[in-house]
């Protein structure tokens, strides 16, 4: 059972939703469009605040259900190896040749099922960043720092160690988004239909 939750949690962190709606709904693959990235934002710009809101949503489920996973099976695999695995799906998709997205949503659905108030932390940092510079990136990297400093505060070790883990990640995974940043050639999020 703990192999099979194991599996089952990087095939649903796996799950392509920007991709499946995209084919679906609008007959398009967003690998083609945008910045080609399997997430929410892309899902955004190239099919609209709809699709780009169920991604995003869709994308943070599976990241609270790969956690629930053990529970549901009743193996005794750590929720947060789930967690990561979901996560590395989201990246590394077998169902989109292994690539994916940046899953600043898998990862904000893990961290769901731990910290909810520190999501909730995260959160408010995120929207005060984006309406202030219309940067989804950096908003995506401040929030993720955000709650580093309220894993510190308030949670315990594992915790901690995870947040540092997943925000590093995420920064990593943002390094040319940084640099366009740095460069002064970052997309900014326009608002649209």
């Amino acid at each position: 059972m703990n192999i099979l939750t194991l599996i089952l949690s990087y095939l649903t962190g796996s799950i392509s939703f920007a991709l499946v709606i995209g084919k679906i709904f609008y007959k398009k693959d967003i690998r083609n469009f945008g910045s080609g990235n399997l997430g929410a934002t892309n899902a955004y710009r190239v099919l609209g605040v709809k699709a780009g809101l169920i991604v995003a949503v869709a994308d943070i489920l599976k990241g609270t259900f790969a956690c629930l996973l053990p529970l549901i099976l009743g193996s005794s695999v750590h929720p947060i190896l789930c967690g990561l695995l979901a996560i590395l799906g989201h990246i590394f998709s077998v169902f989109a040749r292994f690539k994916g997205g940046k899953a600043v949503a898998t990862a904000t659905g893990v961290f769901l099922f731990f910290t909810p108030l520190g999501v909730f932390v995260a959160f408010v940092i995120f929207v005060l960043t984006l309406l202030l510079t219309k940067y989804v990136s950096l908003s995506s990297m401040l929030a993720s720092v955000s709650l580093i400093g309220y894993s510190l505060l308030f949670e315990d070790k594992v915790i901690i160690a995870l947040s540092l883990l997943i925000s590093v990640s995420i920064i990593i995974l943002h390094r040319q988004n940084i640099k366009r940043l740095l460069n002064g050639t970052e997309s900014k999020i326009v608002d649209r239909q």
